[in-house]
């Protein structure tokens, strides 16, 4: 059981890639669509590309969406309206009519009529104004006085017109239509105050049955209209796709989709999605095993990179399930931004195609999107550059979304051959995705946080020099930061030069040698006087001072909390050359006790073009103030030493950085220091 224990934690980290890879997997064959894939890429309005269809088998053509809301709003706008009728209000009613009637109606009032007579002529109003039906208050305005509505009487349902029941508001008119021509009519007006007062509606709008109606004539559409049947002629090559095409078209599609996902076939389908998405991602991860070794070996990055590619797919396949027609507006190119801003160009390109490659199995005219996609993803790496000023980003989305209406336009007039056919809401959809990528700059400050990344946006925050280390630096060791200082400048110019990423080099430049601010007066820049504090130790014990600086650069960054990408340059900005003047110091003190490890950095070795830009420029810089009298040849004499000692020493083995660029940033660094050291006229005493 230990054995197994120490393995596991020995093997975590590559335990944790396995389940990684695995989870996206699955996750990425989870979102993909239900069914078999259909061979033939077709669209409304285009011609049929393929040689002549023939149904393969009996199937029913469905009906479009737009011709199945039309006939639901049909059903909706012609809707009969029931009322139900309540029989127990015609009683209670009657009870409060003749109470009242018994303790108002008295003989002076009757003038010589019989009471029992004039009762019940009143009594037959009542049961005139419950046959007919006395509608609530609230349910005057349901319909229309000329619309037949449904009236319901216990199981019965009568059809009659709506202004035909007695309301509130008719009622006055009813009672005196009643007494009217009768011998009555001089209690009119006692007879309406009465009922006025005791009657009640008895007929109310009856919204469930309403509904259960309406939905029960809902459930008969019927989404078919029509059969193909099998070996009949769908389409000729050439036909244009539309009307009835179109629809037969989507109908074998949905139904060779629904026979192919089946259980008989679910797991072929299954198996064949997971190894195209396995692939896909192994792609990716041999990459970076390959070509961006610290990005891979770090699990915090390697999640957020699947991370991101699976939410690309899981919005993709969102929109393609709800709203289809909005795919376009979908910002795809956040994901080279983002890959771009906390990694480098060429991840994010790689990572952008093979994720709309994915893509190519959830949308529909697959060609189209994923060449649209990729030219764009393209552009977006070539342009989007210094996130941290706003104008840049701005500029850059607008070429991206140039870029895709461009394209589209293309596509358009070769499919159409014309102008007509464009759509021109595909236009406003990029405008959309534009608008929408910005939303990367707010993506860039919650991925910091939550992955601990540092983009430029960080980067222009730590390269202030009113920073807290950088100020701390200032004040213990002056000569160190004046240096660091000369360093970025050489260092941002020489990164700008060769397309690096100089924010990146300059900021890791400022803090590449804050580990001397232990013990600053051990390094010449800072020293003010004559005294050397070397002069009292040994070869060995100074080269460890000198070598410690990086150790103690490293402990006092992660102290401050400065990102990895910061305390990659204190790690690797000397490699693991000698320390070389203390190295000589003890060969000529002791051959014998001479060992070159105690004389070495510990590495690691420049892994980047940043990396490598600052190892060079920090070198040169530091040994161009040894001479006393600079000029145009020993500075160039200088430079080329210290490069070639540095690559005949294999330092930048690891860095992808090509020989033309290293002679570009010599030239740089060249002109830079001459500019430095120009030459001054000399002033008259």
């Amino acid at each position: 059981m230990k054995k197994v224990l120490n393995a596991l934690y020995q093997n975590h980290s590559l335990i944790y890639k396995i389940f990684l890879f695995v989870l996206t997997v699955t996750a990425i064959v989870y979102l993909f669509p239900k069914g078999g894939h259909f061979k033939y890429e077709f669209q409304k309005g285009k011609p049929w590309q393929y040689d002549n269809l023939y149904a393969p088998f009996d199937f029913a053509i469905q009906k479009d969406k737009e011709k199945i809301e039309e006939e639901k709003k049909q059903i909706e706008a012609s809707k009969k309206l029931y009322f139900t009728y309540n029989n127990e209000v015609l009683k209670r009613v009657k009870e409060k009519f003749n109470k009242k009637v018994n303790q108002t109606l008295t003989d002076s009032l009757l003038n010589g009529r019989n009471k029992r007579s004039v009762v019940g002529f009143a009594g037959k109003f009542i049961d005139k104004v419950y046959k007919t039906g006395y509608l609530a208050k609230n349910d005057r305005n349901k319909a229309s006085k000329k619309q037949l509505v449904a009236l319901r009487k216990g199981n019965v349902i009568n059809e009659v017109v709506f202004d035909k029941l007695i309301t509130s508001v008719t009622l006055p008119d009813k009672i005196s239509a009643h007494f009217k021509n009768s011998r009555y009519r001089f209690l009119e007006n006692y007879f309406t105050s009465i009922f006025l007062e005791v009657l009640e509606p008895n007929v109310f709008y009856d919204d469930e049955l309403t509904q259960k109606v309406v939905q029960d004539e809902l459930n008969k559409i019927s989404y078919t209209e029509g059969l193909v049947t099998e070996n009949e002629r769908i389409i000729s090559k050439g036909d244009v796709v539309e009307g009835r095409k179109f629809r037969i078209l989507n109908s074998l599609k949905k139904e060779r989709q629904s026979r192919l996902w089946n259980q008989l076939n679910y797991n072929w389908i299954v198996l064949g999605y997971t190894i195209l998405v396995a692939l896909a991602l192994l792609m990716l991860l041999l990459f970076l095993k390959n070509y961006r070794k610290e990005i891979f070996e770090n699990n915090t990055k390697l999640t957020f990179i699947f991370f991101n590619i699976l939410l690309m797919v899981l919005l993709v396949t969102l929109v393609v399930k709800y709203r289809v027609e909005y795919l376009y507006v979908v910002p795809l190119t956040i994901l080279p931004i983002l890959l771009k801003a906390f990694f480098d160009a060429r991840l994010g390109l790689f990572t952008h195609i093979l994720t709309v490659l994915l893509l190519g199995f959830i949308v529909p005219n697959s060609f189209e999107f994923i060449f649209l996609q990729i030219i764009a993803g393209i552009v977006t790496i070539l342009t989007v550059s210094e996130l941290h000023r706003r104008a840049n980003l701005f500029i850059s989305i607008s070429k991206i979304t140039f870029t895709y209406i461009i394209t589209y336009f293309a596509f358009s007039i070769i499919q159409e051959g014309n102008m007509q056919g464009i759509n021109w809401e595909y236009f406003v959809m990029f405008a959309s995705n534009g608008v929408l990528s910005f939303l990367s700059l707010f993506l860039i400050l919650v991925y910091e946080k939550i992955f601990g990344l540092v983009s430029d946006v960080s980067l222009l925050e730590l390269s202030n020099t009113n920073s807290k280390l950088l100020r701390e630096l200032n004040e213990k060791a002056p000569g160190t930061f004046q240096h660091s200082m000369q360093v970025a400048n050489l260092a941002e110019a020489s990164a700008n030069e060769i397309g690096a990423n100089a924010m990146l080099v300059r900021t890791g430049a400022l803090y590449h040698d804050i580990g001397k601010m232990l013990n600053p007066m051990y390094f010449t820049e800072n020293q003010t006087t004559n005294v050397n504090p070397h002069n009292e130790l040994t070869p060995k014990d100074s080269a460890k001072i000198i070598i410690n600086h990086v150790i103690e650069g490293i402990e006092l960054a992660k102290k401050n909390g400065l990102p990895d990408r910061i305390i990659d340059f204190i790690r690797t900005h000397h490699g693991t050359s000698l320390v070389y003047y203390f190295y000589k110091k003890q060969e000529a003190l002791d051959p014998n006790d001479l060992n070159s490890d105690d004389f070495s950095y510990k590495g690691p070795i420049p892994f980047s073009k940043e990396t490598a830009i600052l190892m060079m420029c920090d070198a040169a810089e530091a040994a161009s103030k040894s001479l006393k009298e600079p000029s145009a040849i020993l500075i160039d004499e200088l430079i080329e030493k210290i490069v070639s000692s540095q690559m005949d020493n294999g330092q930048f083995m690891n860095a992808d950085i090509t020989f033309k660029e290293i002679q570009t940033i010599k030239k740089v660094i060249k002109k830079k220091l001459n500019n430095i050291y120009h030459l001054r006229i000399e002033y008259p005493e």
